[in-house]
């Protein structure tokens, strides 16, 4: 069935939301073909105007480019997927991560909090902490790192935490169905930063190399931090954020 237009969103953003849905959940993947203004605007009834104020919405978004006797391509390559950005996107189509990307676990285990991971957690300095660090791929090619780190008391609780294994249907979607914590809200920090001697390790870039570093809280509906998080992305991935104002 063809898509149909529905108020109150303009017309132009409908289309730009169908299009970021396909390409967050997979059917349209990095290269992929996105329709002309032409079939959009046969498609979806509007005007070519209208059609090419979402194509051009769409690049700006980072999530779509032009290419010379090919058409709009998407680009889903110079997207940061951050934890933040995984959360909404689960929430959204289901997946945790875009189809060509995958990330894989180095690390999960017990350590002592230093005083930052204290103070981040609301923990005392010393108790111990779970630790879980991963890298995540686009093929093989490394483009982001992140350490998570969880109060240890849920090790217990969530155990699962504590394994290398990926856990499919998502940390706060485990977290939640083991503790009845719902995450509520998200604090982002971020800055442009050089690759440290474990960033270049992760990454496989130069020390040095630019690089977009970020740090979230994760608070359940008492403000209690369900998880600390940092993570560095490769230079030239866009970090986008959506939003709904009322």
């Amino acid at each position: 069935m063809a898509p149909q237009v529905h108020r109150p969103d303009p017309p132009y953003l409908q289309v730009v939301k169908h299009i970021r849905g396909q390409i967050e959940s997979g059917a349209l993947r990095d290269g992929d073909t996105v329709p002309s203004t032409r079939q959009i605007a046969q498609e979806w009834g509007i005007s070519l105007a209208t059609a090419t104020k979402a194509l051009g919405t769409l690049r700006s978004e980072g999530l779509v480019r032009g290419v010379s006797g090919v058409g709009t391509v998407v680009t889903t390559s110079e997207r940061v997927h951050s934890p933040t950005a995984r959360v909404l996107s689960t929430r959204r189509t289901g997946r945790i991560y875009p189809s060509d990307e995958h990330a894989r676990i180095e690390e999960a285990g017990l350590v002592a909090a230093s005083d930052q991971i204290a103070d981040a957690l609301g923990i005392t300095v010393g108790a111990s902490v779970i630790r879980r660090q991963r890298v995540t791929y686009k093929g093989e090619i490394p483009v982001s790192a992140s350490i998570s780190w969880f109060d240890g008391t849920l090790a217990e609780l969530a155990p699962k935490l504590l394994e290398t294994s990926r856990i499919l249907e998502g940390t706060f979607a485990y977290i939640e169905t083991a503790t009845g914590r719902p995450m509520r809200t998200v604090r982002d920090q971020l800055a442009a930063d050089e690759a440290t001697s474990q960033d270049a390790s992760d990454l496989n870039i130069e020390v040095g190399s630019p690089v977009l570093r970020g740090r979230n809280w994760m608070y359940d509906a008492d403000g209690g931090v369900i998880e600390y998080g940092e993570y560095v992305s490769a230079a030239r991935r866009w970090k986008s954020y959506d939003y709904e104002i009322n």
